[in-house]
């Protein structure tokens, strides 16, 4: 692989690629037990598919920080009319959508292939819906977090517009901590809601009605939000107590997750802690690491492979499991091969996520970057320049 074709951008932080590659390596991870271990059930790799969840709660939260960071240094820079948000908007879908639409129409395209079917209420896949307010479909399972992040784009945005507007001459920087925590407080309160009327009756039930679901979940990234304007407003305690952050940011992790596996915390047991206080407490958790990780510039020996692999990140995630694992699923019988053969069924996993990647990003995600970031895009449509 190129290597110029990952690292030219003089704006990277090198921290920020960690934490991104970090979240990606963690989900395949998760997703490579499926493979390697298909029969088994035991604490370890218990522990392992967890950490896949982290991995998408760390995309959130990271999404957030830096997409606060832009609205920020947007409405820093006084562009807070209709038209800089419809920009802001068509710079986001840009970098989302076009990926998103094309590995949808490939596993859609893949399961009639396999099905000779086409997957019900297909059409909620195209304008996020399929979990918006109920559980996802089985189907292109990993879109269920895409479907929050899209979203959290709008939702917040809109809102800090319509403050904008109604409050011209009121602190900026105040109306967008205000448009985070309203939409915080109003998806916890909907949590709230649904913990007083529903009852969770496994972890498998609490994942699909509460942990995938956009109503319940778009908080995980407003805590972004704030840990951006944190970072902003609060610059020099942000830099000068990023390691004592980073301890506590570990210590939280540690507490939150030992006390889970050793008092054998279960959201059917324990109902209130899951559906209320847990995915605040894990965004919160992982938000104190960014002091640290944004303030760490430079990379070592491995910075260009970190790199590469968080630039590959999007693309992994939209394509590791639906297109590559269950296909390599649907044609080998991993359950009854030996262990040496899901081995190597498992570098063909690896192999194959990377290299599909690879070209998905090359041959697609740079071309549409590029029309985004053309002179038709920042001038000839919105007389912009890029932020």
């Amino acid at each position: 692989m190129n290597s110029s074709m990952y690292v030219n951008s003089k704006h990277r932080i090198f921290g920020l690629d960690i934490i991104r590659a970090l979240a990606i390596l963690l989900v395949l991870c998760s997703h490579s037990t499926l493979l390697l271990f298909p029969n088994k059930h035991n604490i370890y790799l218990t522990i392992v598919q967890f950490f896949g969840t982290v991995g998408v709660d760390l995309f959130f939260v990271l999404s957030g920080y830096l997409i606060g960071g832009i609205l920020l240094k947007q409405i820093n820079e006084g562009n807070v009319k209709i038209n800089d948000f419809l920009y802001f908007w068509v710079r986001r879908w840009f970098r989302t959508l076009p990926n998103y639409f094309l590995i949808l129409i490939l596993n859609i395209l893949l399961f009639y292939f396999l099905h000779e079917k086409i997957i019900e209420n297909v059409g909620y896949f195209f304008v996020f819906l399929q979990n918006f307010s109920s559980p996802h479909p089985d189907f292109f399972t990993e879109s269920w977090s895409l479907s929050i992040e899209e979203y959290a784009y709008i939702v917040g945005p809109l809102i800090l517009f319509v403050l904008l507007s109604l409050f011209k001459n009121g602190a900026k920087k105040q109306l967008y901590l205000a448009m985070s925590l309203v939409v915080i407080i109003v998806i916890t309160f909907l949590r709230i809601d649904y913990h007083t009327s529903h009852d969770i009756i496994s972890h498998h039930d609490w994942s699909q009605h509460i942990r995938k679901v956009v109503v319940y979940r778009m908080d995980s990234i407003y805590y972004g939000f704030l840990a951006a304007y944190i970072a902003q407003s609060y610059n020099l305690i942000w830099n000068r107590y990023k390691k004592w952050f980073l301890i506590m940011g570990v210590l939280l992790f540690l507490v939150l997750h030992c006390c889970i596996f050793l008092f054998n915390m279960q959201p059917e047991n324990h109902q209130l802690f899951f559906n209320i206080f847990y995915l605040p407490l894990l965004s919160i958790s992982l938000l104190l690491f960014f002091p640290f990780f944004s303030n760490w510039k430079k990379g070592g020996l491995f910075k260009h492979t970190i790199t590469k692999i968080s630039v590959l990140s999007y693309a992994l995630y939209l394509i590791n499991y639906s297109l590559v694992l269950l296909t390599i699923q649907n044609f080998i019988n991993v359950e009854d091969a030996s262990l040496t053969v899901n081995f190597l069924i498992l570098l063909l996993y690896w192999f194959s996520s990377f290299g599909l990647s690879h070209l998905l990003f090359k041959y697609f995600e740079i071309p549409m970057t590029n029309l985004r970031d053309s002179n038709f895009i920042k001038k000839d449509l919105f007389k912009k320049n890029t932020y």
